[in-house]
This record gives C-alpha cells, sequence and structure tokens, in this order.
C-alpha cells in the first residue's frame, strides 16, 4: 500500500486528529501535483485559459497563483 493510498484511508477515519491530519496532508499533496501539472502544461504550450478550464477556475486566479513559474 502507497503512503497516498494509506493517507486517504486515514481520511475517513472515526477518530477526528487522525482524519484532519490525513486531510492536511493530502492538501500538501494537491497542491503539490497541481503545481507540478500547471508546469507540464506551461512546458508544452498550454495557455493559462486551456489550464483554468480544465481546473475549474478563472484564468486571473491560476495565473496569479502560478505566473512564478514561467521564470
Amino acid at each position: 500500500m502507497t503512503d497516498a493510498t494509506r493517507v486517504t484511508a486515514a481520511a475517513s477515519s472515526p477518530d477526528p486528529h487522525e482524519g484532519l491530519a490525513a486531510v492536511a496532508a493530502l492538501r500538501v499533496l494537491q497542491e503539490s501535483l497541481e503545481e507540478l501539472q500547471v508546469a507540464n502544461a506551461r512546458r508544452l504550450g498550454w495557455s493559462w485559459q486551456q489550464i483554468a478550464a480544465v481546473l475549474q477556475v478563472s484564468k486571473q486566479a491560476v495565473h496569479r497563483k502560478y505566473r512564478r513559474l514561467e521564470r
């Protein structure tokens, strides 16, 4: 079983401490994966609008959050 699988399972734990800690860990993982994929999309020539559409956010929101990746 992978760490991600364990954390995902722990997120539904009846123990609030374990469940909330797992939710926090998943949030960190989600942010990391999103940044990785936004950088990948930009490297492949995707526009901010294309990325925003897939993420279901505004173009401005995704650009504001990830424009530093352009440097």
